[in-house]
Formats: structure tokens, C-alpha cells, sequence
């Protein structure tokens, strides 16, 4: 076909559209606007250059970690702690969890393990329950000293914890827990109130106001409209203070060492008995597969609901 019969049938399709078909084929003439980024742009290889510098600065000693902790001793004095193990094998593990030496006892991580499980469901439970019903009440409840209750809050916040030690020590002695578990539970709880109350405030805060007036309207009182309304509407923020009180707890050293004894020991207290012990050879692939147990735990619950803590931290953390 030649190029005027072309010409020519363009035309006549033009010609035969409707009115309203020629004026929007006038308004939208092509696409518009900037032009899409390259994906190789100076820019971009920069961003990904630093992010990527930062994951291989945290990743690697990671590596390290595990592949260690897959070989056996012959082959870690060999020298190259980057290279995969040769032949892998699991003893590490199992020694470092029934049958490392702290001192008089050969249990490995297993005691300590239990110890600190014992120590991290009721301290999160009672704080995050306790800290969820101050926060509402600071909220959404006013009362008579409420701004000078939430501004001691925040001081107990961060004021230094070895700075209460000493005290506390003293008070638990009094009550007859020093050296116990049930010792151990009440510290946790207490100084993890107020980060947590600080945080379930500032998220009631920023949920609709009106959800709470037409309850009270309604007739509602106040547990029916916490647990009713507040509730189901929390998750985030419930999730970001399970995680922070679970990775707070279970990687304490500090107060695992000074409120408890050698048979209530948590297991980071284990950890570093295990790995600081002098007796024997020092074997390092069970030190690497004990560190790497101990921190189990709040890896997993971070990876599990790690998109839930974003949530909560946006939406609570920086309103109210």
C-alpha cells in the first residue's frame, strides 16, 4: 500500500469518529510527564552500594558464626574462618545445649534456657497487660494528676538502670526474693512499664476520638470500651511491645546476674559462664553454636511479626 492510500485511510478513520471521541483523542495526545528513572542511575548504585555495605557489615560476622559452629576443632585450627565447613557437624550444637561445663555443673544451655522462659512469659504478660490499661487510661480517661502521673512516666523511662540497683537489691532482700525468680519477673516488669505505657498512650491517642465518644454515648464504661473497641483495634502496637519486651528480657545480662543465683541463672548468664569458662580446651564452635541459641528466640519473633512491628512503631511511636 502507498503511502498517500495510508494517508488517505488515516483520514477517513478520523473522519468517522464521534464528536466525543476526537475531543478526547485532542486532550490526551500521548503520555505525559517525566520521564521513568534508570534503573542504573549514579543516584540509585550509590543507595544500593550503602545498603548493601551495611547488610555485608552485619551479615558477615553472622557467617562466621555458623559456619564455625558446623565444624569441628581439627578443621577451625586450620585458620580460615571464612571457609565453609569441609565436613559439617552438628556435636557443637548439641554440646553446647546438654553438655557444656560452667564451673561444677555440665548441662550446657538447657538449664538456663527453661530458666529464662520461666522469666519472659510473666514479665511480658503483666507489663504489657498492665502498661495497655494505663496507657488507655492516659489517653482517653482524664483524671486529677494525669499529666503529672505520664510525666513521671517518662522520667522513669530513662533514668539509667544501675543507678536503681543497689535499692532494689535491698528491697527484694526484704521481701524474702532476692536470688529468686519471682525476684527476677517483678524487676522486669516494673522497668519495662514505662517505655510501654509512653508507647500504648501515644497509639490510643492517635485512634479516632470519636470511636470513644459514641461509646460513651452508647453507655459503654470503661473496660467494656477497652476491651471491646481498644482491643481489637491494637495489634500493632501489642506486637511492638511483645518484641521489645521479649529482646529486652531475654538478652539481659545485667540483671540476670544480680538478682538471680547460680541455679536460676538465665541463659545469657549461661552463655557467658560457657564461653568464659577456663577449664579445658577453649572450643570454639560451641561457643559459636551457644551464642547462636541464646539468640534464637527474639530472632524468630522478629522475623515472624516483623512487618506488624513497622506498624506499630509508625502509627504509635511519634503521635499523640
Amino acid at each position: 500500500m502507498s503511502d498517500t492510500s495510508t494517508l488517505n485511510a488515516t483520514t477517513a478513520g478520523i473522519d468517522a469518529m464521534s464528536p466525543e471521541l476526537k475531543v478526547r483523542s485532542s486532550l490526551n495526545p500521548g503520555p505525559r510527564g517525566r520521564r521513568p528513572k534508570r534503573v542504573l542511575s549514579r543516584r540509585n548504585i550509590f543507595l544500593y552500594g550503602i545498603l548493601g555495605l551495611a547488610a555485608l557489615y552485619y551479615l558477615l560476622p553472622l557467617y562466621v558464626m555458623v559456619v564455625t559452629s558446623l565444624k569441628g576443632m581439627p578443621e577451625i585450627r586450620l585458620g580460615n574462618i571464612f571457609s565453609p565447613p569441609v565436613e559439617i557437624t552438628f556435636e557443637p550444637w548439641v554440646k553446647a545445649w546438654a553438655q557444656a561445663c560452667t564451673g561444677l555443673n555440665c548441662d550446657g544451655l538447657s538449664r538456663g534456657f527453661w530458666n529464662s522462659v520461666r522469666i519472659l512469659v510473666p514479665s511480658v504478660v503483666v507489663s504489657i497487660l498492665v502498661a495497655s490499661v494505663s496507657g488507655y487510661a492516659l489517653a482517653n480517661w482524664r483524671f486529677k494528676g494525669s499529666e503529672l502521673f505520664f510525666s513521671i512516666l517518662i522520667v522513669g523511662a530513662f533514668i539509667p538502670y544501675q543507678v536503681m540497683i543497689y535499692p532494689i537489691v535491698i528491697i527484694l532482700r526484704e521481701l524474702g526474693i532476692y536470688g529468686t525468680l519471682t525476684g527476677l519477673v517483678i524487676v522486669h516488669t516494673i522497668f519495662g512499664m514505662p517505655i510501654l505505657t509512653l508507647l500504648f498512650r501515644n497509639y490510643f491517642a492517635s485512634l479516632p476520638e470519636e470511636l470513644f465518644k459514641a461509646a460513651r454515648i452508647d453507655g459503654a464504661g470503661f473496660w467494656q470500651i477497652y476491651g471491646r473497641i481498644m482491643l481489637p483495634m491494637s495489634l500493632p502496637i501489642f506486637v511492638v511491645a511483645m518484641i521489645l519486651q521479649v529482646t529486652g528480657i531475654w538478652n539481659d545480662f545485667l540483671f540476670g546476674v544480680v538478682f538471680t543465683r547460680p541455679d536460676t541463672y538465665p541463659m545469657t548468664v549461661q552463655l557467658n559462664n560457657i564461653v568464659n569458662s577456663v577449664q579445658g580446651v577453649k572450643e570454639y564452635n560451641v561457643n559459636m553454636a551457644a551464642t547462636l541459641l541464646t539468640g534464637a528466640v527474639p530472632l524468630i519473633v522478629y522475623f515472624v511479626s516483623g512487618r506488624l512491628f513497622v506498624r506499630g512503631i509508625a502509627a504509635g511511636a511519634v503521635k499523640g
